[in-house]
């Protein structure tokens, strides 16, 4: 194996990036890629080829490709009168037509999902409308009664006396309850998000003052492959989405217990962490962040 190719595999075991899946994010063959982590070029169609398929998978695991394409003319410097050779990447019928089957299969289950989804959102609130309807429909069963409402029908009083009271210019005291004063409210503390520590290349948060993690992911430079994990209270891991995102895009993840994130290049994402920006780092170098929820 090659000191490039070395390099690149270690690069892609770090960001725990299996040869499938770079054959999907690059569609390069699995055999060539293969090939350049064996340092094995003969296999490869051509000089050219050879370069244009080392720029996408340093790219894919989050290197500069620009020194990995200097490390490779350096140690292998291309020929003068070589000329590329294409070939035809073939695809079976039946492998068209199973693919086909997936994707129906997998948009039917996702329009499935959603309406069992809104049924359920529906279900709930109609059911939490039904809870507060008794009060609602019978207002005089729910009020209580005022104290200039009551009758006089207390001993020794008749009304009578009552009227004989009011014309002789006498004045009936009537209760006046004392309020009750409200509860002070206890403030809630803020969500804060401090950093801990690093060590074996991740960098530990501690965010406080929530019970969720809100993490906001922009993608400000090149093309980054990021992956994001739950931890369970066992400290372990549950994939929640792994992607090669692009220039530009952004995402967003809700989690309520810790997180794990595996970032492919650092200085191309902008994380934001509860409100607060994380700075990942300043070079296009892999990273992993582990955000800790302490909840109160």
């Amino acid at each position: 194996m090659s000191d490039l190719g070395q390099i690149l595999r270690k690069a892609r075991m770090d960001a725990k990036i299996s040869l499938d899946d770079l054959q999907e994010f690059t569609k390069i063959r699995k055999r060539y890629l293969e090939a350049i982590e064996e340092g094995n070029y003969k296999v490869l169609p051509g000089s050219f080829y050879v370069r244009a398929f080392i720029k996408s998978y340093a790219e894919a695991v989050g290197l500069d490709p620009a020194e990995v394409l200097k490390m490779y003319e350096t140690t292998n410097p291309s020929p003068t009168t070589e000329q590329p050779v294409v070939e035809t990447i073939r695809k079976k019928r039946a492998s068209t037509r199973n693919t086909d089957k997936m994707s129906r299969w997998a948009s039917s289950s996702m329009m499935i999902a959603f309406v069992v989804l809104i049924l359920g959102v529906v279900y709930y609130f109609a059911y939490q409308n039904y809870k507060g309807t008794p009060a609602e429909d019978n207002p005089a069963g729910t009020q209580s009664p005022r104290i200039t409402d009551r009758t006089d029908s207390s001993p020794g009083v008749t009304g009578s006396s009552t009227a004989a009271g009011t014309n002789q210019g006498e004045t009936l005291a009537t209760a006046t309850p004392t309020p009750t004063p409200s509860p002070t409210p206890t403030p809630t503390p803020a969500a804060s998000v401090q950093f801990v520590g690093s060590e074996k290349n991740v960098d530990t948060y501690a965010v406080t003052g929530s019970d969720k993690l809100t993490i906001q992911l922009k993608i400000t430079g090149a093309q980054c492959w990021i992956q994001v994990d739950a931890l369970t209270a066992d400290n372990k891991r549950v994939m929640q989405k792994q992607k090669l995102y692009k220039n530009g895009d952004t995402d967003m993840f809700e989690l309520s217990s810790s997180a794990y994130l595996n970032i492919g290049a650092a200085s191309t994402v902008e994380l934001n962490v509860n409100g607060t920006i994380v700075t990942v780092g300043d070079t296009p170098n892999p990273k992993k962040v582990r955000l800790n929820l302490q909840k109160s």
